[in-house]
């Protein structure tokens, strides 16, 4: 179940949310319609064009100008154009380029992308001139790319540094790959669940969101920071009855039925409360609170029903005492950690 609610993670867009996807009884989405009709959807998210001639000599600033302009009007994806116009002293050349999709498409990032990558190089080429692309989509698009780029890297980290924890804490190998494996199997099945309403549109007009929206790119981030800390607050407080009991008894078995018999409850009825909180945000009217509300609700509901009741017991019962052991040589290494106090 779990795997099957993460699959369309695999096919996450991220993005911006504009003002298109709001209710049509919103004045923004009214004006955004009124754009479109008018000018077309890309005027909604124009792209400022600026070349940079300071360090081109008088002489050759006509022949920049002109090719700029030819390589510009011959890029894809772009619906309009406008000619490049020299600020008063000429040492900066300024145009517009419209998409030919509205600004929360992959198109515009697309185009956006190029821009910066192959059409301004191009136009430029053989000078000293510099080109950019700055504006409110522009900078979104940017933002969209740094976080898509470090995104893993956040992820690889804290995960490893959980991994660490709970191997220093509980000294068993096995049970701290458990935790890690069954944490982000968590968090990319609420990253699916998210990406299947909002991004696919199943569901997405039910709770208010008029057609198919990119999932706004900090959302995942922001959800990944929220759900690891309650999903690593019930691992841990699990874990601490079964290594408990297993100190006690040496049954790897009857310790992991012992532990889930008195933390069910309490994990349960935590959960609830979280789920509760997160799922009032999806009534908001701002669809990024919605999003974020559902993804949480979702992955607190799966973290500790799925997962936590039903999945690390079995994966624990069917490791048996395998799970506890550590390499020699990484337990001397390990550092030592009392976390119920028990040597105190």
């Amino acid at each position: 179940m779990v795997v099957i609610l993460a699959i369309p993670l695999f096919s996450i867009q991220l993005g911006h949310i504009g003002d298109g996807a709001d209710p049509t009884s919103f004045t923004d989405r009214r004006a955004y319609d009124l754009m479109t009709d008018a000018f077309g959807p890309g005027s909604n998210g124009p792209l400022t064009v600026v070349i940079d001639q300071t360090d081109v000599p008088q002489s050759q600033r006509s022949d920049l100008a002109s090719k700029a302009q030819q390589t510009l009007d011959g890029v894809e994806d772009a619906a309009v154009v406008t000619p490049l116009t020299p600020t008063q002293d000429g040492d900066v050349l300024i145009g517009t380029v419209y998409s030919a999709e509205s600004p929360q498409s992959a198109t515009t990032t697309d185009l956006t992308n190029r821009l910066v990558d192959d059409t301004l190089p191009d136009a430029v080429q053989g000078t000293d001139a510099e080109g950019y692309v700055t504006g409110t989509t522009a900078a979104q698009v940017d933002f969209r790319d740094i976080v898509a780029s470090q995104l893993p890297v956040i992820i690889a980290v804290v995960v490893a540094l959980a991994f660490l924890i709970i191997l220093a804490v509980f000294r068993g190998l096995l049970v701290a790959v458990k935790a890690a494996v069954l944490n982000v199997l968590s968090i990319a099945a609420s990253y699916g669940v998210v990406v299947a309403v909002f991004q696919w549109g199943w569901g997405g007009p039910a709770l208010g969101v008029n057609g198919k929206v990119p999932i706004e790119s900090y959302v995942p981030m922001m959800m990944f920071a929220i759900i690891f800390g309650l999903s690593m607050d019930y691992e841990i407080f699990l874990l601490s009855r079964v290594h408990e009991a297993w100190l006690r008894t040496g049954d790897a078995e009857g310790s992991v039925a012992h532990a889930l018999e008195i933390t069910a409850r309490v994990i349960t009825c935590a959960a609830l409360i979280m789920v509760s909180v997160f799922a009032a945000f999806i009534v908001s009217d701002n669809i990024v609170v919605k999003m974020l509300g559902l993804g949480l609700a979702v992955s607190v509901l799966i973290d500790a029903t799925v997962v936590r009741l039903l999945m690390v017991p079995a994966v624990m019962t069917l490791l048996g005492r395998h799970a506890w052991w550590t390499p020699r040589w990484l337990d001397r290494v390990l550092p030592r950690v009392d976390a119920e106090g028990a040597r105190t």
